[in-house]
């Protein structure tokens, strides 16, 4: 058994799959830990949607965390404002990859699975979120909000106990990511390779983290092939 780490497809159900199925080769065994963000901005968030549910619906362990996108989504659902951010956010692309035009039309089926993302998991040697934990809080566990928007935190060794924290969140280039996995002692590790930005040097990459061995699978940006 293997346990993987993948964030921030954002729409890209192309890659996504690919990365899955052909260069990590995920086995009916493995768990798979989704860290967010997986719709707005690419072509097919539907597609990236359908995939996990159809992993799930073959028996393999996946674990779904929410990104700040997934948040916005929701949070559209019950104010205008909320719309109007979420739309410039990326949110016109998930409406027409669902073909619809509101965000009250997309199936019900969709909708219950963002409702029941998680904001973060705890393992005994890792900590997984989306964007990382406020420190700065009396109870970094409970400040959800930081776990899907916070850059830059500030790592506080007494609630990580020893445990990496990994997200995604903030688009990283390639060498940076792998020079935070060789480093042993570096305890937090970005895996937002920026799949979606396809063309900025660095970026245009789908990042897998092996959580047993760090060995890091990245694959290019793939929804023009």
């Amino acid at each position: 058994m293997s346990r993987y780490a993948i964030s921030d497809m954002h729409g890209c159900a192309k890659t996504f799959r690919y990365l899955v199925e052909e260069s990590i080769k995920l086995q009916p065994t493995d768990q798979l830990f989704l860290l967010g963000d997986y719709i707005d901005r690419g072509p097919d968030t539907k597609g990236v949607i359908d995939f996990i549910l159809e992993l799930r619906a073959k028996g393999i362990a996946v674990t779904t965390l929410m990104g700040n996108h997934e948040l916005m989504l929701l949070e559209s659902l019950e104010s205008d404002k909320y719309l109007l951010t979420w739309l410039r956010n990326g949110g016109q692309a998930t409406l027409a990859s669902f073909n619809v035009q509101q965000v009250t039309d997309i199936p019900v089926t969709y909708l219950n699975f963002f409702n029941q993302l998680d904001f973060f998991t705890e393992l005994d040697d890792y900590l997984l979120v989306h964007a990382g934990f406020n420190f700065q809080a009396s109870n970094p566990f409970t400040d959800y909000e930081s776990m899907v928007w916070i850059r830059n935190f500030k790592l506080d060794k007494q609630f990580t106990n020893g445990r990496r924290i990994v997200h995604g969140h903030t688009p990283t280039g390639a060498n940076q990511i792998k020079h935070s996995v060789t480093r042993p002692i570096f305890p937090v590790i970005n895996i937002d390779g920026g799949c979606v930005y396809s063309r900025p040097s660095g970026l245009g990459k789908l990042v897998a983290l092996n959580l047993d061995t760090l060995e890091i699978t990245m694959e290019d940006y793939r929804e023009d092939v």
